[in-house]
Parts: C-alpha cells; sequence; structure tokens
C-alpha cells in the first residue's frame, strides 16, 4: 500500500486526483498506476485500470488471476468490473469514498449475484494516510481557485 500511496503522490503533483494502486502477484509488484484522465484525456484512465493494464501487459495475459489489487481509495464501479474480469484474487483499499465507491459505500458490485468471479475484500489499510492526501489535494484545489 505504501507503493500505491507513493503513485497516489505522483498523480497530485500531474494535478490528478491522488489516487494510486499497484498489483502483486506471488509477492512481485506486476503492475503500477495512478490517476490520469485529465492528462491523459481518457475517463477510463483510473489508477486501477491502469495498474491492470500495466500488470496484464506486462505478465501476456488479461487474467490475472489470484493477483492482489492495492489502491488507496475505494473503487468506482467501473474499476469494480475491470477487476471482475481480469479475475483478481484479493482487493485492499485504503479510504473509504462515500459518493462513488462501489465496494462499501454506496454498493457493494463485486457481490452480485450475476457475477461469475468474487474477490476478497479488505478495507482500511493505511486509510488515514489514503484520506490525508486526498483532503490536502482537494483542500489545496480551493485555495488555488480563489
Amino acid at each position: 500500500m505504501r507503493d500505491a500511496l507513493g503513485l497516489a503522490g505522483e498523480a497530485a503533483a500531474a494535478g490528478e486526483v491522488p489516487v494510486g494502486a499497484v498489483v502483486v502477484v506471488e509477492g512481485e509488484i506486476v503492475g503500477r498506476g495512478f490517476n490520469r484522465p485529465i492528462t491523459s484525456t481518457d475517463p477510463t484512465a483510473h489508477a486501477e485500470i491502469v495498474a491492470l493494464r500495466d500488470a496484464a501487459r506486462r505478465l501476456g495475459n488479461y487474467r490475472l488471476s489470484g493477483a492482489i489489487l492495492y489502491v488507496t481509495v475505494e473503487p468506482c464501479l467501473m474499476c469494480v468490473g475491470a477487476m471482475v474480469h481480469a479475475r483478481v484474487g484479493t482487493l485492499v483499499y485504503g479510504a473509504p469514498e462515500p459518493k462513488a465507491g462501489a465496494v462499501d459505500s454506496t454498493q457493494r458490485a463485486h457481490e452480485h449475484a450475476a457475477l461469475n468471479h468474487r474477490m476478497t475484500v479488505v478495507s482500511g489499510v493505511l486509510a488515514s494516510e489514503s484520506r490525508e492526501l486526498m483532503q490536502k489535494f482537494f483542500r489545496e484545489r480551493r485555495r488555488a481557485e480563489l
């Protein structure tokens, strides 16, 4: 999760919402990503999607069975869907996302009865650090707008 927090810092430095993600397989980081929808003009370029793409490219397979995805903030519905399609085994996230989080906050999308894949979820890992990074980013952004 510390690596994901570092990536979230890179997102903030680029003017993106500070979310970072890493994909781990057999104890090794195989995918890294941070939010970049603004800089890449790509609405799907969330940290989780970027990390999943990186891992799939490195491993030569879009199926990431058994992988652990660490992300600093609770994933949205799009990202949960991508994790299900990639067959991620475990999701570990930091801070909840009360407006768009689709794992615990607004819904439990990963548990939908129609899905053919289930993943384990661990929440609250380094949550205060993740939350603090987000709050600092938006505080500074509001100040800049004044």
